[in-house]
């Protein structure tokens, strides 16, 4: 569950803001930016490192300059598990390069996935020889990209 977290300041919001935008920006940078010395700036990205609000920095990649070229989203209903079949169900999906991202989900199904593969055949090798033979899965449901109109990682930083 999550953590109850204070309001960020204003000078923690403006860095969140230019740092999801540029990842690479120097603490020199960075600091002339958001309007704070240098020695400030950098102290308050670690506490924003050490308290988890910033988790890591990666580099975002065009997937079709990768060769990737389906997109699909997966709904996943899964037997009545055993907890065992449940992580192992997980586990599996933590381990398939191809799905991007995993969310359990109320409603009508219990996951959704966001799978990448190089054309509809892989795809199909994909979902009919690995996913479908996850532990625990019963039925696959597939969606897929016809084209994609926001993708964003970048999240709002509004204060109280």
């Amino acid at each position: 569950m999550s953590e109850t977290k204070q309001a960020l300041s204003h000078s923690e919001r403006k860095i969140l803001q230019a740092l999801q935008a540029n990842g690479r920006m120097s603490n020199v940078e960075l600091a002339q930016h958001i309007g704070l010395s240098e020695s400030p700036c950098f102290r308050r990205v670690r506490q924003l490192e050490e308290s988890g609000t910033i988790t890591g920095y990666s580099a975002n990649l065009d997937q079709r300059k990768l060769g990737l070229e389906v997109t699909a989203f997966v709904q996943v209903d899964l037997d009545q598990c055993s907890e065992k079949e449940t992580e192992g169900f997980l586990s599996a999906v933590r381990n398939e390069e191809h799905i991007t991202e995993c969310y359990a989900m109320s409603g009508d199904y219990d996951y959704l996935l966001k799978v990448v593969s190089r054309n509809i055949d892989h795809f199909g090798e994909i979902s009919m020889k690995r996913i479908l033979k996850f532990p625990g899965v019963k039925n696959i449901v597939s969606s897929f990209n016809l084209m994609e109109v926001k993708n964003s990682r970048i999240l709002p930083t509004i204060g109280e």
